[in-house]
């Protein structure tokens, strides 16, 4: 069965998420029923993450197997046919099937960005900034920041993972009423063991990283371009909202409602209520994925 990589950007603001959910549009989902279109195959692809609820991609890479042999031109010439046009395929290559765009994933890069102070912003720049009123300062933004660098238990900046057996449930359930009996059935089981191996620790070269909430960190800094401020991360994973609770952290520190030297301490909290709010999603980006 020919095994494929593609790399895809979206707009995640009119998306549920990445994750395929009953009724409502998803990444995951939009995906699957085009190459359904393209195919008639029941196939759902396997993202390297599951981004949220309006968090936007530049460079989320998927993976999926397919029964019949098609030129990867015309796979990706297709699929940017049948997607909307708030996704788009960046390349198309096949890959060895034991290729996982998750579980084979080392590094991941995430930016934020913010267009702080009273600055007007434009409706065409809303959907991908936060428009926060707040004036923040840029060096002790770098300053707290820098605190994360290296291994650590974020605890404190993830949200509480969603009840597997409420994920089990929407796993179980169709996406859209568009497709036939047959596809449901067919797609039912392929999201079922999806749902299951996603509650299994996967054979990533660093299990105990992803089966805890420790991560390692390589990167963790802040700029400015033009009327922006920009916040960029690189590590080995992130938990559900980790990036948007640190950078609600980290605007905390920019105000100075706390020091940036408070970091460390709420690190070792382990307590979510010890860090500050969760920045909206729609500042957000998967900015690249290393394998």
């Amino acid at each position: 069965m020919p095994h494929w990589k593609i790399i895809l950007t979206y707009d995640g603001t009119p998306y549920n998420g990445w994750q395929v959910q009953p009724n409502l549009p998803t990444v995951q989902g939009t995906l699957a029923h085009a190459i359904h279109h393209i195919t008639g195959e029941a196939v759902l692809p396997q993202g390297s993450g599951r981004t949220d609820t309006g968090v936007h991609a530049l460079a989320q890479v998927a993976t999926f197997s397919l029964s019949v042999p098609i030129p990867a031109p015309n796979l990706h010439h297709a699929l940017n046919r049948a997607l909307p046009p708030s996704i788009r395929v960046l390349s198309v290559e096949p890959v060895p099937a034991e290729f996982h765009a998750r579980h084979n994933a080392l590094r991941k890069t995430y930016e934020y960005r913010i267009l702080p102070g009273n600055r007007i912003c434009s409706p065409m720049l809303a959907p991908f900034v936060w428009a926060c009123p707040l004036t923040l300062d840029l060096p002790r933004l770098q300053q707290a920041a820098a605190h994360i660098l290296g291994t650590h238990d974020f605890t404190s900046f993830a949200a509480s993972d969603p009840d597997l057996t409420t994920r089990n449930q929407t796993a179980r359930s169709n996406e859209s009423p568009s497709f036939d009996a047959n596809y449901f059935a067919q797609l039912d089981s392929t999201i079922v063991a999806d749902a299951e191996a996603e509650a299994t620790p996967s054979q990533s070269p660093t299990p105990p990283a992803h089966a805890t909430n420790t991560r390692t960190i390589y990167s963790s800094a802040w700029h400015q371009q033009e009327d922006l401020l920009i916040y960029r991360i690189t590590g080995s994973g992130f938990l559900h909202h980790m990036v948007r609770n640190l950078v609600g952290t980290f605007v905390e520190a920019g105000t100075g409602r706390i020091s940036p030297d408070d970091i460390p301490t709420i690190l070792a909290a382990r307590n979510r209520r010890a860090a500050g709010p969760t920045a909206p999603a729609r500042g957000l980006f998967l900015v690249e994925v290393a394998y």
